[in-house]
Formats: structure tokens, C-alpha cells, sequence
């Protein structure tokens, strides 16, 4: 199992477990853990409506791709460890990562 930490926008920490093996973006996790994400583009990196901040993980998932800067810098509160989550493959190096719902 891959284990993650998600913050909710209330500052609450809990654990979500997602099988390995699995081909789903953070995105599509999230809303499967019945967390409240938009996600109104449906994860096309269109809407930024997925945003998170990465507070603890591996170096490679604090980098956004090109796709993504140019969602991000549309939002007020996107910072250098911003991401969008629909852009975030889920794989096992992830294992134990925490993330912030934005």
C-alpha cells in the first residue's frame, strides 16, 4: 500500500491508502476519499481547481510542469510547492508524502 497524509483546508491530518499498482492521479484519489475538490476540468490542468501544496515528499513531485505554472500563476495563494493534483500520477516513491488541500 501506498501511504499518503492529506491536510484538510481546516488544518486536519489523515492518513489515505491507495493500492499499488494503481494508475490514478492524486486527483482522482481525493475525490474517491470523499475530499472536496472541484476538479471542473475533469483533470486536464484547465481549472487549477485541484490545488495542493506538497509539505513532505521526494524533491521530483515539488515540480510543477509548464502546463501547470500557467494554471497556477492564475491563483492569489499558489506558492513554490504548489502542484495540481490532477497532474500528480500516483506511484510507490510516493509512499508517504503529506499534502495540503488549497
Amino acid at each position: 500500500m501506498i501511504n499518503l497524509t492529506i491536510e484538510d483546508r481546516e488544518g486536519h491530518r489523515a492518513p489515505v491508502e491507495i493500492p499499488e499498482g494503481i494508475s490514478l492521479s492524486l486527483m482522482e484519489v481525493l475525490k474517491a476519499s470523499e475530499y472536496e475538490v472541484l476538479a471542473t476540468c475533469g483533470g486536464m490542468a484547465l481549472c487549477a481547481t485541484c490545488h495542493v501544496q506538497v509539505l513532505e515528499g521526494p524533491e521530483q513531485y515539488f515540480t510543477a510542469t509548464d502546463t501547470e505554472l500557467d494554471m497556477l500563476d492564475t491563483l492569489p495563494n499558489a506558492g513554490p510547492d504548489s502542484r495540481l493534483a490532477c497532474q500528480i500520477h500516483i506511484s510507490e516513491e510516493m509512499d508517504g508524502m503529506v499534502f495540503r488541500l488549497l
